[in-house]
């Protein structure tokens, strides 16, 4: 980001290690800059921010890992980026730091932030609510101000006497009048071989490695039993953006019906879809932003999902539009639960039944009536400029 004039540059630090928080962390680069604000941003994040000037110390694709195991086997590059940003936190000192999810990176960072009297703002806030609430007490010692975006955390929150700022859900912003355009739609599926009579089944394996070798295979072994029932069904593999296709290709084992890999901008891949089979996570809240059919599953190593079972008791949903909706509006499956056979009975159900298909689209229409406002992004930027960049 260039200076527009001779005043000294405000510095920023920002972590952003999942592929929705950098597109979240990108529209607060590309609103200050289009601001002509003289920044010097560092920290971690996508080749996307890279482009905007960003820093990177580490690459979100490097560290956009979960669980135990996972953690573990990724130490030494998970230490080398923090320890790296650290070193030039104490060099220079930035004017606020904006940390986005990613808590066992990020609550260690704010600590260490906080001693330095380099104030944090925390943007996405863990997932406390469903398990590990004894973080609540690291979070109200250690950041300064929690950004959330759902309703029900700024209730949440409420209870343990810590004010946060609820001001919508930035996925808004990304929603396009497009989406809903029949013609654009149409004319954007047949780009793909797809006719409007016809239905295309999408997979959603996930955004890491980890999770596209648990998920891929199975989601693949349903859409085989789906092709036996109805051939006429076409099927996609959308890829995530931080993913290669050529990593997704070389998972696929051989297949007797055909598949496209498709790699684009999420919505719009999401958008040429009739039903999904979707891994949990952010990516399900743009599938029902969206209004498509879905099943949401998950699955962990054994050791990873012993460890949540235990910890996670207080939610009744893991699906994030189930969450939002307090209702399982979409079924959600989680580890042995996550079976062909199982994932199969229900996907048939939102790709066959009418009457569900129908259910599903009118309960997931009520998404963005909880989510605020548009012009989120914006928003969020001009309160970190009002409090920590004059």
């Amino acid at each position: 980001m260039q200076p527009t004039d001779h005043s000294p540059k405000k510095s920023i630090l920002i972590v952003a290690a999942e592929d929705s928080s950098c597109l979240y962390a990108e529209r607060l680069l590309e609103h200050w800059q289009q601001q002509g604000l003289s920044l010097s941003c560092f920290g971690v994040g996508s080749e996307k921010m890279e482009s905007l000037g960003f820093d990177c110390i580490g690459h979100s694709e490097e560290l956009a890992v979960m669980g135990l195991q996972e953690v573990m086997s990724h130490w030494s590059v998970i230490k080398a980026a923090f320890n790296g940003i650290l070193d030039r936190c104490k060099k220079e000192r930035p004017d606020v730091a904006i940390l986005l999810d990613y808590p066992g990176f990020n609550l260690r960072m704010a600590k260490k932030l906080k001693a330095l009297g380099i104030p944090v703002v925390y943007y996405i806030s863990p997932q406390v609510w469903a398990w590990k609430k004894g973080r609540v007490k690291t979070i109200k010692n250690v950041v300064d101000k929690m950004i959330v975006l759902f309703p029900f955390e700024k209730d949440f929150y409420k209870k343990y006497d810590y004010e946060v700022e609820f001001l919508g859900h930035p996925l808004l912003d990304e929603i396009s009048d497009k989406y809903s355009d029949p013609e654009y739609l149409k004319l954007s599926r047949q780009r793909y071989g797809v006719q409007p009579e016809e239905k295309l089944i999408a997979m959603m394996p996930g955004s890491r490695k980890a999770e596209i070798e648990r998920h891929l295979t199975l989601q693949l072994q349903v859409a085989q039993r789906l092709h036996e029932k109805d051939q006429s069904l076409k099927f996609a593999i959308f890829i995530a953006p931080g993913m290669s296709k050529n990593f997704i290709q070389e998972q696929i084992p051989p297949l007797n019906f055909p598949i496209m890999i498709v790699k684009d901008k999420p919505l719009d891949m999401i958008s040429l879809s009739d039903a999904v089979l979707a891994k949990s996570g952010t990516s399900t809240l743009l599938v029902g932003l969206l209004k498509k059919p879905m099943v949401i599953m998950y699955r962990m190593k054994p050791l990873t999902a012993f460890l949540a079972k235990l910890v996670v008791r207080s939610t009744k949903f893991f699906g994030i539009v189930n969450l939002i909706l307090d209702k399982e509006v979409s079924i959600e499956l989680f580890q042995e639960k996550a079976n062909v056979d199982r994932l199969t009975q229900e996907m048939e159900k939102i790709i066959f039944d009418k009457n569900n298909i129908e259910r599903q689209v009118t309960e997931l229409a009520s998404l963005r009536t909880k989510l605020g406002n548009s012009g989120v992004s914006k928003k969020v930027a001009q309160l970190i400029e009002g409090h920590y960049l004059k």
